[in-house]
């Protein structure tokens, strides 16, 4: 078959998550339903960040194999299908570092300082020294791994906006100086509501206000039961505003239209309370992830299975990976011999 008759290349889709603990449902309604959706239309590279993940836990690595392992059976509990996307683990292909290193040669300091979410996550984050190196400069790592794979489409919330934008203009230096290599990736804006954490802030594993997949229900109603809700509502015979509640947040994604109807009207005029209110979200929340924690128990019984899921995808990676360095190398003429090469020709 000629270059002429060949099917053209799918849409290419990359995204990440970082192993720094177990997936929670704000990685569930803010990416993985989105991923398992992108899989079906588009050609998918989704990995397990685990380079990223040491950008703030690099001081204790003892339980990074488990979250790996664990995200791993999230991921798949989850919908995520092996046959129809790549899934793979960061550190096992190499050819990451390499190009991060070759990208952070030709980054500008000042485009790394002005990152939103470098200052955002330096004031939050305090139990640990993120005065380093690697967190400073982790966003070229993530346009290593995006420009890596040619990605058309990163799937983003509107908070990650900036690092795309970061990584097409490191994208556009890189083939200023060395040829185009590289296309430009878009951002993906995805509609998924973004969940907040049990204290009202952004969920998030490093803030501990997380609700994680595999929760046991007694853990899930301890820490609904704990958070917060319409700060203004002082006593039960005040009226809310669900539109400010994170636990009508979680209506909205977890239970039936008619309930989140009934929430939105009685809450408003103190029709019902705070704390009947989180029994009935937690009722369907906990009705929600039981298939995915069905699925996820069968994988507990397999987990050479879920090895091999990620050294085949790891595989198929480093494969695409290869071939990108290959040209990456020939344009910064860091192929031994190539200027011999021309000469004689």
């Amino acid at each position: 078959m000629d270059s002429q008759s060949q099917p053209p290349r799918r849409q290419r889709v990359l995204s990440g998550l970082r192993p720094t603990g177990n997936v929670h449902i704000g990685h569930l309604a803010g990416a993985l339903e989105n991923w398992i959706e992108l899989q079906k239309k588009f050609e998918c590279y989704f990995f397990i960040a685990d380079w990223h993940a040491l950008t703030t836990h690099y001081a204790d690595t003892k339980n990074l194999q488990n979250d790996i392992r664990e995200n791993v059976k999230d991921y798949l509990a989850a919908g995520l299908d092996p046959e129809q996307a790549v899934l793979f683990l960061q550190s096992r292909v190499p050819e990451h570092a390499e190009l991060h290193l070759l990208l952070s040669l030709i980054t500008p300091l000042g485009w790394l300082e002005r990152v939103p979410t470098y200052k955002e996550q330096r004031e939050q984050i305090r139990d640990k020294d993120l005065g380093t190196y690697g967190f400073l400069g982790y966003p070229v790592l993530q346009s290593a791994d995006i420009l890596m794979y040619k990605a058309d489409y990163v799937p983003v919330g509107e908070d990650q906006v900036a690092h795309i934008e970061l990584t097409r203009e490191i994208c556009r230096r890189f083939n200023s100086f060395y040829g185009s290599v590289f296309p430009e990736p878009q951002a993906m804006l995805t509609s998924a509501a973004r969940l907040p954490g049990t204290d009202g802030r952004k969920m998030s594993k490093s803030y501990g206000n997380a609700i994680y997949l595999g929760d046991p229900e007694a853990a899930i109603r301890e820490k609904v039961s704990n958070m917060l809700t319409d700060p203004a509502r002082k006593r039960r015979s005040d009226p809310g505003n669900p539109d400010i509640c994170p636990v009508f947040a979680y209506h909205k994604l977890f239970s039936p239209a008619a309930t989140v109807e009934m929430v939105n009207v009685e809450c408003r005029r103190a029709g019902i309370g705070c704390v009947e209110d989180k029994k009935l979200m937690t009722a369907n929340l906990v009705q929600a992830l039981a298939p995915i924690q069905e699925r996820r128990r069968q994988y507990e019984n397999r987990p050479q299975d879920v090895w091999n899921v990620l050294e085949e995808g790891s595989h198929k990676a480093k494969q695409t990976a290869e071939a990108t360095m290959e040209q990456v190398r020939a344009g910064m003429n860091l192929k031994p011999g190539g200027t011999e090469k021309k000469t004689a020709e």
